[in-house]
């Protein structure tokens, strides 16, 4: 039985969008076992999988390594792109954005530039294959240095026009390092007019939010959940139509807040703040976009209609490039309506 179970099925079969989602923490028992055959099951819930209450962001990002450690070559990057196409086939997901940082894999050898490559086009191939309209978000990390982020938009800059590479951010604990590492590389972003995400607002506060607002000119915050710690946040928020990818689950294990009854996310969506609903990472998390809903209509009183508008806002701010929007809004509309 389903750990939620409350309309399941209903909810399994809908449409879905999700914005906000790492591959290199998304990697499910089948994939690791395949790569890494002498994995138990007990072995891969303590290595990949993060336990319901984590000491903070960092202590979560852990268990990031041991996907990390799988995806060094070109046959390990093609699988556990082919993994997450199953996971979102399963789950109904019609839109995704998928993130990753190039420089994480390139310990047995692999160029950056090969990384990009082989990711990019095992996307295209299983988005035909599964009809999911992907996109790749390459990350830079708060612990990077300014090369190294630079190198990272430079990628995003050289495969953004013939690629499914559709964007840049920056990931990783926002609380242990400052911005300055990774201005130059979002000034290049912006002359370059390349779309652009951070993580803010999440292990640190309102404060963090105004800081990647004023250096990174963002469209889109992944998660800034914390924007509720100041009222003329919000109002910026709604005045510059900045989207929040928010992950509800992923902040309850990263002790942003205490229960999930104390998440923030209805009444952002009460204030008319533009979000999305999104895993964060399938496997440290563990948990589906399908849960994530059943958690939401059971919390917080959700109906279908909400659900609706929260795709409805993924679709429109998506970075993806060549997507038909039009037909992912009506496909939304028209299952929603039951």
């Amino acid at each position: 039985m389903n750990k939620y179970n409350k309309d399941y099925e209903t909810l399994l079969n809908l449409p879905k969008a999700e914005l906000h989602l790492h591959l290199d923490c998304s990697l499910s028992f089948d994939v690791v076992s395949k790569l890494r055959p002498e994995i138990t099951l007990e072995d891969y819930k303590r290595d990949f999988i993060a336990p319901p209450k984590c000491d903070n962001l960092a202590d979560f990002l852990k268990r990031a390594s041991s996907g990390i450690s799988l995806m060094q070559t070109e046959y390990e990057l093609k699988a556990v792109v082919q993994d997450l196409f199953d996971q979102l086939k399963k789950d109904n997901v019609i839109l995704a954005e998928i993130r990753f940082a190039p420089l994480l894999h390139c310990e047995k050898g692999l160029a950056a530039e090969s990384v990009v490559e082989i990711v990019a086009n095992h996307t295209k191939l299983c988005s035909g294959k599964f009809g999911i309209e992907a996109g790749l978000i390459l990350c830079t990390l708060r612990h990077f240095n300014e090369s190294q982020s630079l190198k990272t938009v430079k990628l995003v800059q050289k495969y953004f026009s013939n690629s499914p590479v559709i964007g840049f951010d920056l990931a990783a604990d926002e609380a242990g390092y400052p911005i300055d590492a990774h201005s130059s590389a979002f000034q290049y972003a912006t002359d370059q007019d390349i779309p652009r995400t951070v993580h803010a607002g999440e292990a640190k506060g309102a404060a963090n939010v105004w800081e990647s607002l004023e250096h990174f000119k963002p469209l889109r915050i992944g998660h800034g959940v914390r924007c509720v710690e100041d009222p003329k946040l919000i109002d910026e928020l709604l005045n510059k139509n900045i989207h929040l990818e928010i992950c509800p689950t992923c902040n309850i294990q990263t002790d942003v807040f205490k229960a999930f009854k104390d998440h923030p996310v209805d009444y952002l969506y009460s204030r008319g703040v533009s979000l999305s609903i999104n895993t964060d990472a399938r496997t440290l998390t563990n948990i589906t976009l399908t849960e994530e809903y059943q958690k939401l209509i059971k919390t917080f009183g959700w109906d279908l209609e909400t659900l609706k508008q929260c795709n409805l806002n993924a679709i429109e701010h998506s970075f993806i490039k060549y997507a038909d929007k039009t037909n992912l809004r009506n496909r939304i509309e028209l299952a929603y309506e039951i």
